[in-house]
């Protein structure tokens, strides 16, 4: 989703080993940069030891090249990918706690129906709806959950794989060497 020729969004996938500090070095690099971090997912992979990350950032091309490469410095990192141009599936997660009683509630469930979300929690005053899917998709149910009062709410942040044969990072790429 470009918002200019220099200013792009990137999506950047960092395999990693699952030690203390990795995190917070590469973070640091994307923060130095002054670039916002859009979103963050990281968690663990079908590898022990090893943490997938996916971050999303809007920044020029140029700078993202950069950081990409500085990436590969730090020693804990083991493969970064920008599949910013790669056909993707990417998906966010949200648990959103809405409030509910007797008249608004089959109004709710429509909605939730809707968007193929669905709901995990029945209170007396509220339902916790957990919807997946794009950002765009996301943002729409929980603006129109808001009428109703939303009490709480946690988004994961996108997640992101390539299409297809061709793949994001993996260990067993053949240019990959374990240290």
């Amino acid at each position: 989703m470009p918002t200019s020729n220099n200013n792009q969004r990137h999506t950047v996938v960092a395999l990693m080993e699952d030690e203390s500090g990795v995190l917070n070095r590469v973070v640091s690099l994307f923060r130095r940069r002054g670039f916002n971090i859009d979103s963050l997912t990281v968690g663990p992979t079908d590898v022990p030891r090893m943490s997938r990350m996916t971050l999303v950032v809007t920044g020029p091309n140029s700078i993202v090249e950069q950081v990409v490469k500085q990436l590969y410095k730090i020693v804990d990192v083991l493969k970064i990918s920008d599949v910013s141009n790669d056909e993707t599936v990417m998906r966010e997660l949200a648990l959103v706690k809405v409030s509910a009683n007797t008249t608004t509630r089959p109004e709710i469930m429509q909605l939730v129906d809707i968007f193929r979300a669905k709901i995990v929690d029945v209170a007396n005053d509220s339902l916790i709806v957990e919807v997946t899917g794009s950002e765009d998709k996301v943002t729409s149910l929980t603006q129109l959950l808001k009428r109703f009062g939303i009490k709480e709410m946690a988004r994961t942040g996108t997640v992101a794989m390539v299409r297809g044969i061709a793949a994001g990072p993996r260990l067993e790429d053949p240019e990959f060497e374990r240290k």
